[in-house]
């Protein structure tokens, strides 16, 4: 079942009831416990700082449930553990002053080692989640005009753009305001890629 072309509320409603059966049945270490941090703590700790940003603590944690999620890439997590942690308090703090734009905010955070489009993404995502999707590539192949997956910031762009259309395509045809976000929100319903127990791949459309 590919959701991005399926229009029928049912096939969105069953999708939407079984993500955390779908995140447990992946049978990953830690994944539904960084998936609840991640919903329910994240968030709120980045939007009650003065300045929003996320500690070093909280992007290694971050990477960790990106991993979790798909593949897990050691010496990536060992370069963004080797950042300082100053630094990456201050970057991704100027990242999310740049909220909304479409792509300086993921390429300031991706300045940071160890940190691409998808990890930036997953920060944002947490701090502003109708406006930037987290990357997903199991995702991103379900959506034809964007092609072949790119891990770069134009693409991600393209990526993040095509999911805020096809919720406000859902808000017009169902009466209800939608808005793309992938992976979990604490006040969101998530629904899973494919709507099956396999690949830890999700994205969501969630209704306001």
């Amino acid at each position: 079942m590919n959701l991005w072309t399926d229009d029928a509320p049912a096939a969105w409603r069953r999708a939407l009831d079984r993500y955390d059966e779908v995140i447990a049945a992946q049978g990953v270490a830690r994944l539904p416990e960084l998936e609840r941090w991640y919903r329910d703590e994240l968030p709120p700790a980045i939007a009650t700082r003065v300045r929003p940003h996320v500690t070093h603590a909280e992007l290694v944690r971050v990477t960790e449930w990106k991993m979790a999620r798909g593949v897990w890439r050691a010496p990536n997590l060992v370069l963004v553990r080797g950042n300082d942690a100053a630094l990456v308090a201050r970057t991704s703090g100027d990242a999310l002053a740049l909220v909304p734009r479409p792509s300086e905010p993921v390429a300031t955070l991706a300045t940071l080692a160890g940190v691409g489009p998808a990890t930036a993404s997953a920060v944002l995502a947490a701090a502003a989640p109708d406006v930037y999707p987290f990357f997903d590539e199991l995702v991103s192949a379900q959506v034809p005009s964007l092609g072949p997956v790119k891990y770069t910031v134009p693409y991600y762009a393209r990526y993040a753009e095509a999911l805020r259309a096809r919720a406000a395509r859902r808000s017009a045809s169902r009466r209800r305001t939608w808005s793309a976000r992938c992976g979990p929100t604490r006040a969101g319903r998530r629904v899973g890629g494919d709507g099956r127990a396999g690949h830890g791949s999700t994205y969501e459309f969630v209704w306001d």
